[in-house]
Parts: C-alpha cells; sequence; structure tokens
C-alpha cells in the first residue's frame, strides 16, 4: 500500500517518508521545512515560527534529537531526514532531468555569488537569485521579492537563509504568491557543499552527531545555539500525550 507515515508533535504534522516520496509531494508545490532542534526549542516563545511550520506542506525530521526523543520516550521510530541530505538529493536529481526555474534566496551578496559557482559547476546555469535585505524577526514583509517571483515563476524557490527567518519568509510566499511553485526552506545548507561550513559527512548525519561537526567547525556560534535545544526536552513531555501517528495515502497527501 502506497502510504506515508505522519507524527504529529507540537501541532505540526512532520513525516517520515524516503526522498522519491518527499520529492513527488514537493512537485505538487507548496512549503517545505526542515526545522532543527533549536529551533523547535523556541515555538512557545516564536509564534510566527510555530505559525509557519505548522501552516507548512512537508515537514522533516531534520533533528537528531526530536527522533531521540520520539524513540526514547514514546517508542515510535522516524528516520532523521536532514536539509542538507534533502538538499543533495533534490540538486543531484535536477542535474539529471529536464530543469525548472529556480530561484534563490540568498542571505548576502557573497553567498550569493558564492551560490552561483557552485551550481555552475553542477551544471545548471538557469538559476534567478535574490538577495534579502535583513528581516526584522516575525515581521516579514517583501513586495519586491514577491513581485519578483510572481514575474519569473519558479517552479522552485531554495530560501537559504537562517532558521526562524527562511519559514516564516517561505510561509509569506505561500500565502501571497499568485501561483503555487515549491518553496523549499533548507536554510545553511547549501553551505556546507560550498565550503562555507564544515562539510558533514553523511555516515555522522544520518547517527545525529552533523550538530557536533558544527561545534568544532565554529564553537562560538554552534555551542550556545545547541545548548539552548535543551528546552525541546520539556517542551517535548508536555506534548508526549498529545503525538499522534498515522499513515496516510501518498494520493491523497
Amino acid at each position: 500500500m502506497n502510504k506515508i507515515k505522519t507524527i504529529k508533535i507540537f501541532n505540526i504534522n512532520f513525516i517520515d517518508a524516503k526522498y522519491n516520496d518527499v520529492k513527488s509531494l514537493l512537485d505538487k508545490g507548496g512549503l517545505l521545512v526542515t526545522p532543527s532542534g533549536p529551533g523547535l526549542a523556541s515555538i512557545k516563545n516564536d509564534i510566527k515560527y510555530h505559525t509557519s511550520l505548522k501552516n507548512a506542506d512537508i515537514v522533516l525530521f531534520d533533528s537528531g534529537y526530536l527522533c531521540l526523543l520520539l524513540r526514547i520516550i514514546k517508542n515510535i521510530k522516524v528516520k532523521k531526514f536532514s536539509g542538507p541530505l534533502f538538499l543533495k538529493k533534490f540538486l543531484s536529481n535536477l542535474k539529471q532531468k529536464n530543469r525548472k526555474k529556480i530561484f534563490l534566496v540568498d542571505p548576502s551578496k557573497d553567498e550569493s555569488d558564492t551560490n552561483k559557482k557552485y551550481f555552475k559547476t553542477l551544471n545548471i546555469n538557469q538559476i534567478y537569485q535574490y538577495v534579502s535585505p535583513i528581516y526584522k524577526k516575525g515581521k516579514i514583509y517583501d513586495t519586491k521579492l514577491l513581485n519578483r517571483i510572481n514575474k519569473i515563476k519558479p517552479k522552485y524557490i531554495i530560501i537559504n537563509l537562517g532558521g526562524n527567518v527562511q519559514e516564516v519568509l517561505g510561509y509569506y510566499l505561500k500565502k501571497n504568491l499568485n501561483y503555487k511553485p515549491s518553496i523549499i526552506c533548507t536554510g545553511a545548507a547549501i553551505s556546507y557543499f560550498t565550503k562555507k561550513q564544515a562539510t558533514i559527512p553523511d555516515f555522522l548525519d544520518k547517527i545525529y552527531l552533523g550538530w557536533l561537526v558544527r561545534c568544532l567547525f565554529n564553537p562560538l556560534k554552534f555551542i550556545p545555539r545547541y545548548l539552548s535545544a535543551i528546552k525541546l526536552f520539556f517542551i517535548f513531555i508536555s506534548a508526549k500525550n498529545s503525538i499522534k501517528t498515522r499513515k496516510i495515502n501518498k494520493i491523497l497527501f
């Protein structure tokens, strides 16, 4: 039976699925997000971010911490599917098949230039780029971006901004665009491929140790960030009795 397992946690519908299933869902259009442990730990204080996750069409288990909590406390086994792993497979897939228009939202001119060079190494030349302004937390309103995307109408929009901002921007686009593209929020994932951040080997990612590589690469930035994720344990405990698991036919998803 062609079914996809969904787990509802914190009123967010996560999916536990393989890449091909995720890609099939994404190609219908909608918002894909990959919330991290530190991001999920902030949902009580960041209502805009939480609202964006609740209204996403595809939510992947990027957080190994959340996967462990589900297994240890609720005996629910799910497979971690990180943003970098998804993006790696997605871009590889684009290389092999007919390409659609791709639109990148980048955090700076420097990273925009770096990302453009990286896409050229993949032999993907038809991309459009936008360097975002510094959005105020929870207050994202960008008509310039909205109008440009409506004019170009790319099939895929990849948002390469930080967590808690990219999801809110993605939801803003989903609500306000005049068509239904595939909006991909994988944040800094692309920087692992452009060497802006330390590359995380797939085997370490699969055993939930990607955070360790990041901390070793930039301890001042990532150690405080991952320490903040401790709060997720208490949020999970308070919500554990409301967690729901079900399987849905792919064609109905």
